[in-house]
């Protein structure tokens, strides 16, 4: 059993420990917060055995751990995770896992030495859906574009229309809309498709001076594909892949309830075999806790390294992408500070 250590207590974490304990390949052992009460509040209803922590440094080297997840607000996530690593553990980091391309090498780097397993929760990469659509597509040759929309007003935005500053609106905590729904549609077209020769991005930006919405334009060698994503408007559309022959409807780009192909010449429509998880994050646990289980299995150690290449260019794309619209976060200048006081040591 993997003893799980949880840095966040919010919903989704909550619903991460649900699904890592259906997995069965999980025991919550520890909680961290910055608050004794709130940490408690989290994670009472799972038992006994869980322990509290308020200082990171004790929870990380004092708590019975095998893997950390961590919610924590986005900006967060590096410190976190390296502190995490740096003590041997593996580490599952929700997404948007880093801020820029630099955090995100670093810390493909320190697990590589500390020989620890990072793993970035973009939840629709690891659902079965996602490889079954995989090996219906046929080769790019016949593929014609595609057009991903996830678009979905959030609460938190009444806030800033109210002169507030939350966190997933704030360039100090690493937010906006593409960092939040953006990366759903971005790791399906980089997971199907592979890394865009071109990414573009019109953006609409918000008081906090982070992006709320906008169109993202991939380009590929013989196809475009057009995302539309945003926090501050919702959109009722399903996403499509246009192939020579026909069209594959799908339901969600962030998660897939159905699958459906039509097929131009006989106007037949045919549903692909989706199943459907009561509980969405069952499959990326169990997914992560295979490859944790198995560190010396070559085949998976291959899929975990398609993982993490994928994590750092789809990480990468968001940053080009972001920085097109304008939009800098605290942690840029925080790693731009670093890198010129190493010059400056050399």
């Amino acid at each position: 059993m993997l003893k799980l250590g949880v840095i966040g207590t919010n919903w989704i974490s909550d619903q991460f420990v649900q699904a890592a304990i259906e997995s069965g390949q999980y025991q919550l052992t520890a909680v961290y917060s910055r608050k004794e009460a709130t940490a408690r509040k989290f994670g009472e209803k799972y038992g006994e055995a869980v322990t509290y922590w308020t200082d990171l440094e004790q929870f990380l080297t004092a708590a019975d751990l095998t893997v950390v997840y961590i919610a924590s607000p986005n900006s967060l996530h590096y410190p976190q995770a390296k502190a995490a690593i740096l003590k041997g553990h593996h580490v599952i980091v929700e997404k948007p896992a880093f801020s820029n391309p630099t955090e995100m090498a670093d810390i493909i780097t320190c697990a590589n030495e500390k020989r620890v397993f990072y793993f970035e929760a973009a939840r629709n990469l690891h659902e079965k859906a996602f490889d079954t659509i995989a090996d219906f597509l046929p080769v790019k040759d016949h593929i014609l574009g595609a057009n991903f929309t996830y678009m979905k007003y959030s609460s938190r935005y009444d806030a800033v229309l109210n002169g507030e500053e939350p966190n997933i609106f704030s360039p100090h905590f690493s937010g906006g809309s593409l960092q939040d729904l953006g990366i759903y549609p971005l790791y399906a077209a980089l997971g199907w498709f592979g890394m865009p020769n071109e990414a573009h991005y019109f953006a609409r930006r918000i008081d906090t001076g982070v992006d709320g919405l906008g169109t993202i334009i991939l380009r590929y060698d013989l196809f475009d594909v057009t995302i539309q994503q945003g926090k501050i408007a919702d959109s009722f559309l399903p996403s499509e892949i246009y192939l020579e022959d026909g069209t594959l409807i799908l339901s969600g780009i962030n998660a897939f309830e159905f699958a459906e192909y039509y097929d131009r010449g006989s106007g037949s429509r045919k549903e692909l075999p989706i199943v459907i998880q009561d509980n969405p994050m069952v499959e990326e646990a169990e997914a992560f806790a295979k490859i944790i289980r198995h560190p010396s299995d070559r085949e998976l150690g291959v899929q975990y390294e398609e993982w993490v290449e994928l994590s750092r260019n789809v990480n990468e794309v968001i940053y080009r992408l972001r920085k097109q619209a304008g939009v800098v976060f605290d942690a840029d200048l925080d790693q731009s500070t670093e890198n010129e006081e190493k010059h400056e040591s050399i």
